[in-house]
């Protein structure tokens, strides 16, 4: 019985080792090539620009100061207002420069009292000496009584217009027109006036439109620059390029200007050489001393191929792009950038042909030379087959 049972379960064994025998194991099917979306480059006018940061200053800065010395009188602006060319801001006790003027004309009314007196004394010399009546001596002393008059009331005259002009001085109007400081004196204080280093400095005007942004650039910016604008004469010298500010807020050049001047020597130390703008400011956004950088057009317009931002990547230092070639193979092509042009257009200025299919979406789902299934973008995607029904 046992010897039976060992054979049956011999018979089953094998049975099943040659089941498993026959059957084959099951073969993994081919992954499908990844899908990707190419488009061919954009043609489009392009220029490159040049970045700088600079600086704003007014186009005129004057310091307020007094020309007479005296107390301050009244005070017609409110700090940080603007203000007008010829608009009042100060002015000075003129009751003591009213007093010399009034003195002055007095002597001058004296002076030429007394030139009268010697053109009409000189005249009646001028008869007697020819009848013999008085001597050379006599006239010439006449004479010359009538020429220290005419000098006497010449000096009278220069002392009545500098007194004159000191009682004008003790109104001061705003030289240029623009925004002016806080009063740096009080109504009351003694201001001490003149020429001289120790004035008294009573306030500030700065203008604001137009304002001026001032820059430095290299050697090679400069030629280019000259030589855009059309040479290197005394017109030209990079003048009239159109060059557009973003401030330190703003992501986007949005404000308009023009380059007006450029330094005449390039600094030994830097390399560098100053160049200035002239920016619109009418409602004042701009004021001295803020940043804001500037973008220059660093060449002429010209015919550029642009690709998306996202279908570009790096190998170390060296950027790339992946194109499909015509048996739908991936392909790495080495190229040089340009500018940006709006938020994600970039310029290619070698290493791309106008026909190239170049990988803008699915770029981290290839590698070089396997195959894709690319979709032109924009195109619809292909319609899905229909599911097999069940047979009832």
């Amino acid at each position: 019985m046992s010897s039976v049972i060992r054979r049956v379960t011999l018979v089953l064994l094998g049975s099943l080792l040659l089941a498993a025998c026959g059957q084959g194991a099951p073969q993994q099917q081919a992954a499908p090539p990844p899908a990707v979306t190419v488009a061919t480059p954009t043609k489009q006018s392009v220029t490159d620009y040049d970045e700088y940061v600079g600086r704003f200053v007014a186009v005129d800065m004057v310091e307020v100061r007094a020309r007479v010395s005296g107390y301050l009188e009244k005070v017609h602006f409110r700090d940080g207002q603007n203000v007008k060319q010829g608009d009042p801001l100060f002015t000075i006790d003129r009751r003591p420069f009213e007093a010399t003027l009034a003195q002055a004309q007095a002597n001058l009314a004296q002076a030429r009292a007394n030139l009268a007196f010697a053109s009409s004394d000189l005249a009646r010399a001028a008869q007697l000496v020819r009848d013999r009546t008085i001597t050379e001596q006599t006239f010439d002393q006449r004479t010359q009584a009538q020429r220290v008059a005419e000098a006497s009331v010449a000096a009278q005259e220069a002392a009545v217009r500098q007194a004159t002009l000191d009682v004008q001085f003790t109104e001061l109007k705003a030289p240029v027109a623009g925004r002016i400081g806080d009063r740096r004196v009080s109504e009351g204080n003694l201001v001490t006036g003149g020429t001289g280093g120790n004035t008294t400095l009573l306030a500030t005007i700065v203008s604001t439109d137009p304002i001026r942004l001032e820059f430095t650039f290299d050697e090679a910016s400069y030629l280019r620059y000259q030589r855009l604008s059309g040479g290197p004469d005394e017109a030209a010298r990079g003048k009239g390029l159109q060059v557009t500010l973003r401030l330190i807020d703003e992501t986007d050049f949005t404000h308009k200007g023009s380059l007006d001047f450029i330094d005449n020597v390039i600094d030994r130390a830097s390399g560098t050489i100053r160049g200035r703008a002239q920016v619109p400011n009418p409602n004042g956004l701009f004021t001295p001393g803020m940043f804001a950088r500037v973008r220059v057009p660093g060449s002429a317009p010209y015919e550029a191929l642009l690709v998306p931002d996202v279908a570009i990547a790096s190998e170390q230092v060296r950027k790339y792009v992946m194109v499909v070639d015509a048996e739908n193979m991936a392909r790495q092509k080495f190229v040089t950038l340009g500018e940006l042009v709006g938020k994600d257009l970039r310029v290619i200025k070698e290493g791309l042909s106008p026909d190239d299919r170049v990988v803008v979406n699915g770029l981290a789902r290839i590698r070089p030379n396997i195959k894709v299934t690319p979709q032109e973008q924009g195109a619809e995607p292909p319609a899905a087959a229909p599911a097999p029904q069940a047979k009832s």
